[in-house]
């Protein structure tokens, strides 16, 4: 039975979601081949018929879930007044609900350290996402020169994903959840913080009474 392109498109794009859910569930090297295509309603036998290889389809599945985060800061940063963009998209981020479903959630705490061992195509794939996630966030940081507000936004999302990594190790009881608060005034404390020249001039100014 031959199908048409769109149908051929359609089950493309449902194999690619199913697989980034079962992914960031399970990593990169926790669900085969069989099991992604049987979660997708198919057969293993028609995999090839989508994807060149395994390989192909794990880097459009964690594409996938890399775009619907970025998109999803991007909507609640055009909801959100500019002053309050950061502090909305890490309160978004570090909550109980994102860390009790990772199939849901972010594919950098998930996958981040199984993909750092994978062929250098797929980190150099993982890596164009993670930089896309950067420039996003690194937007919503007002009054900051764009060099700065990027450096910014990866010291960031470095604190916010490893955060999130250990409060699922830590489970979902207070321990955890101190965690994520933590975490989330970690950001937002280095965010609110004077410039390193305001520090130095405020330091000068308190000093020099001394040195009189």
């Amino acid at each position: 039975m031959r199908y048409s392109r769109e149908h051929k498109i359609e089950t493309h794009a449902r194999i690619v979601k199913k697989a980034s859910v079962r992914l960031r569930e399970k990593g990169a090297h926790g669900i085969g081949v069989a099991d992604l295509m049987k979660d997708a309603g198919l057969t293993h036998g028609g995999f090839y018929a989508h994807f060149a290889s395994r390989e192909a389809l794990v880097i459009e599945a964690f594409a996938y879930a890399m775009d619907r985060s970025t998109e999803r800061w991007r909507k609640l940063a055009e909801q959100t007044p500019p002053d309050q963009r950061l502090a909305t998209i890490v309160a978004s981020y570090l909550t109980p609900v994102h860390r009790d479903d990772p199939g849901q959630g972010c594919a950098v705490p998930t996958l981040g350290a199984d993909i750092a061992r994978e062929s250098p195509k797929t980190r150099k794939a993982f890596a164009a996402k993670l930089e896309q996630m950067i420039d996003m966030l690194a937007a919503q940081i007002p009054e900051q020169p764009p060099e700065a507000a990027r450096k910014q936004a990866m010291a960031a999302i470095a604190t916010m994903m490893g955060t999130l990594v250990l409060a699922r190790i830590a489970g979902q009881g207070e321990f955890s959840d101190e965690i994520l608060t933590a975490g989330r005034d970690a950001v937002l404390d280095r965010a609110t913080a004077p410039k390193p020249g305001a520090k130095k001039t405020a330091v000068k100014k308190a000093a020099a009474p001394a040195r009189q």
